[in-house]
């Protein structure tokens, strides 16, 4: 977890609200521009202006149905709203449009994952996988997969493979400990959990992982 300060945070989010107001006003000049709205629709999404953002690609969509940016947002836009079918596919159209796209192909397996598809979502992030074997994230990306359906042990291998990959990454040796203390390995975790104390993580933020270790 993350923190800011409240205030910093406050910023933030009054120099996107700014950055949306001139993109809205700009579009009052230019109505017909397809990048003033992907603009605008990109500032929706970080303010996090779901059903805003995806009336935009639908615009721009209107206009250029294979727009390839307007196509994984807006998949992403409905999938914050609950559309999953739509966001389905939006994900498949892109992939038609450009197959093997990481992205869509990550987002339609998470997606299919969320929506209780495990079968599709499986297929869909072993492609992901071969197509992609230099890719922490995708490893990752399976792992999380297999864990939800209850495959530790192949989701612990293919933590492995995304650490060999990305060897820094703290959150996937947090969830490879994680693991590995439920499969019992208790001297492995405390690897995990000691290198992630040599990465900077403060020891304490780790105390309720470290006393499972002696349970």
């Amino acid at each position: 977890m993350f923190l800011f300060p409240l205030n910093g945070f406050a910023q933030q989010r009054e120099a996107l609200r700014d950055s949306l107001k001139k993109a809205t006003e700009a579009l009052e000049y230019h109505p017909d521009s397809v990048d003033l709205r992907l603009k605008k629709a990109a500032w929706n999404l970080q303010l996090e202006q779901w059903q805003y953002a995806k009336d935009e690609y639908d615009r721009v969509l209107n206009k250029d149905q294979d727009n390839i940016a307007a196509l994984y947002y807006r998949a992403f836009a409905n999938q914050k709203l609950g559309r999953y079918n739509f966001a389905r596919l939006d994900y498949e159209h892109l992939l038609q449009r450009v197959p093997g796209h990481f992205s869509a192909l990550l987002g339609l397996a998470l997606l299919n994952q969320k929506d209780k598809h495990h079968t599709e979502a499986l297929n869909q992030i072993n492609l992901l996988v071969s197509q992609h074997a230099d890719s922490a994230v995708a490893y990752a990306a399976r792992a999380g997969i297999e864990v939800e359906q209850g495959m530790l042990e192949l989701g612990e291998y293919d933590y492995s493979e995304a650490i060999k990959r990305d060897q820094n990454n703290t959150d996937y040796l947090l969830n490879r400990a994680e693991l590995r203390i439920q499969l019992g390995k208790t001297e492995k975790a405390r690897e995990d959990l000691d290198r992630l104390v040599s990465l900077g993580v403060p020891r304490p933020a780790l105390r309720n992982w470290y006393r499972r270790l002696k349970q």
